[in-house]
């Protein structure tokens, strides 16, 4: 529905209107009893009833605040700008704040519970509930995302969907299900990954909302990932699994280093003819490097008393 802006009178010329109109009610009523005409009675209560139902037609609207009104059931506009109006008493208004809004996935609220005579029943808390989502390879996930978000459109959020707020909640929740399915938790540098492209994945994730909230008149400012893990059930392997994956990313670095050296080594001690090795010692000489090298321990020296061949 497109958004009419809605122009009302001053509150504060309508409200001196309405004292006059208390004066004018009051003298009614003095001149009444002065002149002792009963039929003056039910001009004065008809003033009166028409008095006090106008006084219903005053709306404050506050800053980075709109209101959708409505007249019997017709849309008449929305009303944007700050201050006190007047317009008419049987307006239907549904305040929509404007201000930008953050919520998190996955975080519950528990309102304060107080009794009749106010007594805390139950004080306010929230907790987290990560979604368990499946990765791309079927890995079982605990994901939630932060979005920021405003209404811009007034009144497609108060007639497009019941309850805008809960539709960004729930639309929310959707799309990070969605988007957390077509991306594996971690693989190679040139993939693109839940772990390593938060950046990327949470403006993805932007770019979905957007057009879910577009018909709902919410535009969505930020979206980023806030917590992810492996599911617990299965959080312990693949501990492990990144664990031994290192383990052998850093052997395959020593290893490589290790043979560096060594070939350094051995062109070092041929080139400034320090000693003429043959094939046996050349292979002695790269096996004891490599154990000294790659070793978990410091190399304990061993003094041979004898010859390679003795």
């Amino acid at each position: 529905m497109a958004e009419k802006e809605l122009k009302l009178m001053s509150g504060w010329a309508a409200l001196t209107g309405f004292i006059i109109g208390l004066v004018a009610i009051v003298t009614l009523i003095a001149v009444a009893a002065a002149a002792n005409q009963p039929w003056m009675v039910f001009l004065i209560i008809a003033a009166a009833m028409f008095w006090s139902v106008m006084a219903f037609g005053f709306i404050i609207n506050g800053p980075n605040t709109s209101r959708v009104v409505q007249l019997f059931g017709s849309y008449v506009g929305t009303l944007r700008e700050t201050g006190f109006f007047y317009g008419h008493p049987f307006y239907a208004t549904t305040k929509v704040s404007l201000r930008i809004r953050t919520f998190e996935t996955g975080v519950n609220h528990t309102e304060e519970v107080k009794d009749a005579a106010g007594k805390v029943l139950t004080a306010a808390s929230h907790s987290r509930v990560p979604s368990k989502v499946n990765d791309r390879e079927g890995t079982p996930l605990e994901i939630a995302a932060v979005v920021v978000w405003k209404v811009i459109d007034p009144t497609n959020a108060v007639f497009s969907v019941d309850k805008y707020e809960e539709f960004v909640k729930v639309q929310s929740e959707a799309a990070l299900r969605n988007l957390a399915s077509r991306y594996p938790y971690d693989g190679s540098n040139e993939e693109r990954t839940l772990r390593s492209q938060t950046a990327e994945v949470g403006e993805e994730l932007r770019l979905e909302l957007h057009e879910r909230f577009a018909s709902a008149g919410v535009e969505v400012l930020e979206s980023r990932i806030s917590y992810l893990a492996y599911a617990a059930e299965i959080a312990g392997a693949m501990l492990q699994r990144q664990q031994a994956g290192a383990t052998v990313a850093a052997r395959r670095l020593i290893v490589d280093a290790a043979v560096g050296m060594t070939e350094h080594a051995l062109e070092e001690l041929s080139a400034r003819k320090v000693i003429d090795l043959d094939p046996e010692r050349r292979a002695a000489m790269v096996s004891n490097l490599m154990v000294v090298l790659c070793g978990h321990t410091s190399a304990q020296p061993i003094v041979n008393a004898g010859t390679l061949y003795n």
